[in-house]
C-alpha cells in the first residue's frame, strides 16, 4: 500500500488527504502546530490516516506533497525528502508570499525555488490548478467529455510518470508542461490560470500555447 505524506493540513492538503484515503492510500499529514492538533481531521479520514511532525510526514510517505507556500521554509525537513519525488502544489501569490525577485525577472519559476529549497528531492508541480472545494466535485472518468485537466511539470520524468498517474486515478486529465522552467506558463495571470478549475486538455494545451511571458526586466 502507498503511503503519501503531506505537509500542509488547511484546505488544499486536506482535500489531497481525502482523495488519497478514497484510492486506498494511508497518509500521514502534518502542520506547523503539532500532531496533536489534527485529531479532529484524522477522525474525519479513518484508519487509513495519522498525523505526524512534517520530518515523520516525509520520512513515511514513499512520495509527498507539500501544501504550503514557498515562504514557509522552516518546515521543509530536507534531509527525509531526500530522493523522493516531492509534489507542490504552489502558486505564486504576491500578495500572499510577498516578492521574489528572480521570478519576477524571469530567471526562475516558484517550482525551481523550490527545487532550489529541497535539491536532493524530485519536484513537480501538481494540484495547482484544482481549488480544494473542487477536487472532488470535478473529478470525472477517463474519457468523460468534460473532465479536466491540470498542469504538471518538473526535471524528473519519474516524477511526472507518477503525477500523472495519481490525477488519472483520482479523476483528472494531465498535460506535461515540463521542465520546471516553462512552469510560468500556468502561473497565475496566465491563460491556463484564469481558465481554473474548468478546461480540458485540449483547452490547456491552447492555453499553456497563448501564455506570454511578463517580466519586471
Amino acid at each position: 500500500m502507498t503511503t503519501i505524506g503531506i505537509i500542509g493540513a488547511g484546505e488544499v492538503g486536506t482535500a489531497i488527504a481525502q482523495a488519497a484515503v478514497r484510492l486506498g492510500s494511508e497518509v500521514v499529514i502534518a502542520n506547523s502546530r503539532g500532531p496533536e492538533t489534527l485529531k479532529q481531521l484524522v477522525d474525519q479520514l479513518g484508519p487509513s490516516a495519522r498525523a505526524g511532525t512534517a520530518a515523520e510526514a516525509a520520512a513515511a510517505g514513499d512520495f509527498a506533497v507539500i501544501a504550503v507556500p514557498l515562504k514557509l521554509v522552516n518546515h521543509m525537513p530536507v534531509e527525509e525528502l531526500a530522493g523522493k519525488i516531492v509534489l507542490d502544489t504552489n502558486n505564486y501569490m504576491i500578495w500572499r508570499d510577498g516578492n521574489y525577485p528572480r521570478v519576477d525577472s524571469g530567471e526562475k519559476t516558484i517550482y525551481e525555488l523550490r527545487q532550489e529549497q529541497l535539491p536532493t528531492a524530485k519536484i513537480v508541480q501538481a494540484f495547482s490548478h484544482i481549488q480544494a472545494p473542487h477536487m472532488a466535485a470535478r473529478a470525472r472518468p477517463a474519457g468523460a467529455p468534460d473532465r479536466i485537466a491540470l498542469p504538471i511539470s518538473s526535471n524528473y520524468p519519474e516524477a511526472i510518470a507518477l503525477v500523472a498517474d495519481l490525477l488519472d486515478r483520482i479523476g483528472f486529465d494531465t498535460v506535461d508542461n515540463s521542465p520546471l522552467s516553462e512552469a510560468w506558463r500556468s502561473a497565475p495571470g496566465q491563460p491556463a490560470w484564469v481558465a481554473l478549475n474548468q478546461q480540458t486538455k485540449p483547452e490547456l494545451i491552447a492555453n499553456l500555447a497563448r501564455a506570454r511571458r511578463l517580466t519586471s526586466r
